[in-house]
């Protein structure tokens, strides 16, 4: 199929994305964006302009989301081709290559064509589940985004540490229960965590996700910011998560 000259390949189609006058190249077979990455996209306190990278960008739908935030250069990484090629061809739909160049490789060896802490900061949404031994119950595709198969939680902060100049930020999304794993390790390699949110699913529920902003060589503070609500008791989005999908594009979650 051909969408203003982007060809797309089986199984993938075109979703609108939230309400932003954007459109991104999906599929379920291979990778298929979810509410963490959105989250991530307006949690993350990202500079005006300057250089803003995203690790582990898949479809790219971050550095996407991230041009409605900022005039900055973004650029994004991802190791699958198949994955990088479709972020470069949702750029290509959108006409966004000015702002955004999607490179294909591996994160840890990133600093070696960059050289050292050369963006302002950083976003990523990494695979949250560790290798153990279990069976893979997925494709590989969708293995390599959801698992640390080609890189764990350590490599992707020390890849960041190596990145983000001096006074940048940092901003991961993960699962609650890595989150003594993410402080110590991002105290391990200079990130200072400065602000955590929890995202609940509903206002009983243990959280299922946090987020967490670092600074590269920050002072030891950090800000326990309230709660994210997605779900009221009539099962429907809060008014908050309303205004993340479909409202104003400013501001921060």
């Amino acid at each position: 199929m051909n969408i203003n000259n982007v060809i797309l390949q089986d199984s993938e189609r075109v979703d609108d994305l939230l309400t932003h006058d954007l459109r991104i190249i999906q599929s379920d077979e291979v990778f298929s964006f979810s509410m963490d990455a959105v989250l991530l996209a307006r949690f993350a306190s990202v500079p005006p302009r300057g250089r803003i990278l995203d690790l582990c960008t898949g479809n790219g739908v971050i550095p996407m989301l991230l041009t409605t935030r900022s005039k900055a250069s973004i650029e994004g990484i991802e190791i699958q081709p198949r994955l990088a090629d479709m972020a470069r061809r949702s750029v290509q739909l959108n006409g966004l290559e000015e702002s955004i160049v999607i490179r294909e490789g591996d994160l840890r060896d990133l600093y070696k064509e960059t050289g050292h802490g050369v963006y302002d900061a950083i976003t990523v949404n990494p695979p949250y589940m560790p290798l153990n031994g279990s069976d893979i119950k997925v494709n590989s595709h969708q293995a390599i985004a959801r698992h640390e198969i080609h890189c764990t939680l350590e490599d992707v902060l020390q890849a960041c540490s190596r990145l983000v100049r001096p006074g940048g930020k940092i901003n991961i999304v993960h699962k609650p229960q890595r989150l003594g794993d993410l402080m110590s390790l991002m105290r391990e390699y200079r990130l200072e965590p400065k602000r955590i949110r929890f995202v609940h699913p509903r206002a009983n529920a243990e959280a299922n996700m946090v987020l967490i902003e670092a600074l590269r060589d920050g002072k030891p503070e950090v800000r326990i910011l309230p709660p994210l609500i997605v779900y009221n008791e009539q099962n429907e989005y809060c008014p908050e998560l309303l205004e993340i999908y479909y409202g104003s594009k400013e501001g921060e979650v």
